[in-house]
C-alpha cells in the first residue's frame, strides 16, 4: 500500500493520506502501480468528460478535460517534454545536458507544450462522443506504461544521478511486460483490434523517441522518461482519432 501511495503522489497532485513508501528503490518498486494509477486517472477523465459534454460545446469540453489532466498531473510529464526540447537545441552533449539540468523553459520547451496541449485538445475534440470513454480511460495507463517497457529495455543508458537513475536501478524488468498483456488486454475488451493497434503503435513511437533521445542526451534521464510519457499519449490520442475518424471504430 505504500508503493500505491507514493505512485499516487508522485504521478498526481491528488492529496491521499498514509505513509508513502521511502528509500532510493521506492520510486522503481512503485512502478508497478503506475498504470493502474493511469487507469484510475482516466476513469477520472471519462466521467469528466460525459458531465462537460451535456453541459458545453464539445471543443470546450476538450479542451477542460485536457486542462484538468494537466493540472491534476501537475504537468510532471509535460514538464519532462518541454526540457528535451530545450535540451535538442544544444550543440554538444554535454550542454544538452547542462540545458536538461536547468528548471527554465525556454524557447523551444514553451513551443513543445504548446503544441503537445493544441494537438491534445484536437484529437479530443474530434473523437465521437460515446467513443472517447474508452480513449480518455486507455490513453493515460498507455502512457504510464511507456516508462516501464523504456526503462527495463535501455537501462545501458541509464545516467550517473538523479530521479531517474534510483528509479531504473530498481525498476523490475517484469513490470512493463505483465502490465502490457494486462493494457493490452483492457484495449481489446473495449476497442476490439483497433485498441491493441492503437496501443502498440503509441507505445512502438514512444519507445523509438526515447531512445533517441537517449541516444542524443547520452543518458535516460528523467526527463526523457517524462516526455515518452506524454509522447505516448498524445500518440494514442491521434491514432484514436484518425482511427474513429476513418470509422474503424463503431461511434
Amino acid at each position: 500500500m505504500a508503493s500505491l501511495i507514493l505512485a499516487v503522489r508522485f504521478l498526481t497532485i491528488v492529496p491521499v493520506p498514509g505513509r508513502a513508501a521511502v528509500g532510493p528503490t521506492a520510486l522503481g518498486r512503485a512502478a508497478w502501480w503506475f498504470p493502474i494509477v493511469g487507469l484510475a486517472l482516466g476513469g477520472g477523465l471519462a466521467a469528466a468528460d460525459r458531465a462537460l459534454s451535456a453541459a458545453v460545446p464539445p471543443l470546450l469540453a476538450a479542451v477542460l478535460v485536457v486542462t484538468a489532466w494537466t493540472v491534476v498531473t501537475g504537468g510532471l510529464h509535460l514538464d519532462g517534454l518541454a526540457d528535451c526540447a530545450d535540451a535538442l537545441g544544444g550543440a554538444t552533449r554535454a550542454r544538452r545536458l547542462e540545458i536538461l539540468a536547468d528548471s527554465r523553459i525556454g524557447v523551444f520547451g514553451a513551443g513543445a507544450m504548446v503544441a503537445s496541449f493544441a494537438i491534445a485538445c484536437a484529437a479530443v475534440a474530434g473523437i465521437p462522443g460515446a467513443t472517447r470513454a474508452p480513449i480518455l480511460i486507455l490513453a493515460p495507463a498507455v502512457g504510464r506504461l511507456s516508462p516501464l517497457l523504456v526503462g527495463a529495455s535501455l537501462r545501458s543508458a541509464v545516467p550517473p544521478h538523479g530521479l531517474g537513475a534510483s528509479f531504473l536501478a530498481s525498476l523490475s524488468p517484469f513490470a512493463g511486460v505483465v502490465h502490457l498483456a494486462v493494457i493490452l488486454g483492457i484495449a481489446w475488451l473495449l476497442m476490439g483490434h483497433a485498441g491493441l493497434a492503437i496501443g502498440v503503435g503509441a507505445l512502438a513511437a514512444s519507445f523509438a523517441a526515447a531512445a533517441w533521445l537517449a541516444r542524443h542526451f547520452g543518458a535516460l534521464t528523467g526527463d526523457v522518461l517524462g516526455a515518452a510519457v506524454t509522447l505516448a499519449e498524445l500518440t494514442f490520442l491521434v491514432l484514436a482519432g484518425a482511427v474513429t475518424h476513418r470509422g474503424l471504430v463503431p461511434p
